[in-house]
């Protein structure tokens, strides 16, 4: 396969299915968006001693392509037709979802409860995972918008909007396993420094 093809020169790529787009379309902002949360997902990984969360990591990074691959198809060459599929493109699904859910309430029963908001930092995994649910919050934003102009399965959505929550409760969790400072959100009483 060969890396380039010179037929993104102008400005444009192609979704699947073939039609072409400018670069700078919202579609592309989203998966694009989605493929730089994948990325993260795997410095998070790469930097955790934990095994179980290491395995699902790898779990919700092929949901990620999946997320992608949604979003990277041509919604009129998607339509069903005659019954079927016209494009061959995997989904997410509900069971993809509560696998999110299952995991963040398991973490978070061995969590003290969140009285305050908390500081992202304490550890480099740590803040590495508050990058990550910072740029999957801002996937879900671009996401949620490409929906309102065109429609796709509303899974994608939904896992995005929990996926951001799991990776909240996981860097809480982190923090607790690696020992680090979570440091609670208490405002200044004025603006000036200190």
């Amino acid at each position: 396969m060969k890396i380039y093809t010179k037929t993104g020169d102008k400005g444009t790529t192609a979704l699947f299915g073939g039609t072409r787009v400018p670069k700078s379309h919202i579609r592309i902002d989203a998966y694009g968006t989605v493929d730089e949360l994948n990325s993260h997902l795997g410095l998070v990984k790469d930097t955790c001693q934990n095994a179980e969360v290491t395995k699902f990591m790898n779990h919700i990074q092929d949901r990620l392509f999946t997320v992608g691959a949604i979003l990277a198809t041509d919604p009129e060459k998607a339509r069903m037709k005659n019954g079927k599929d016209r494009l061959d493109i995997p989904r997410i699904s509900q069971e993809n979802i509560s696998a999110l859910e299952v995991n963040i309430d398991a973490m978070n029963e061995n969590l003290p409860p969140m009285t305050h908001f908390v500081l992202p930092g304490g550890h480099p995994t740590v803040s590495y995972c508050h990058i990550a649910r910072c740029v999957c919050r801002r996937a879900e934003r671009l996401a949620t918008a490409l929906y309102n102009l065109e429609k796709f399965d509303q899974e994608v959505l939904q896992y995005l909007n929990r996926l951001s929550d799991y990776l909240f409760v996981l860097a809480r969790k982190l923090s607790k396993d690696l020992n680090a400072e979570e440091v609670k959100w208490i405002p200044e009483k004025n603006n000036s420094a200190t």
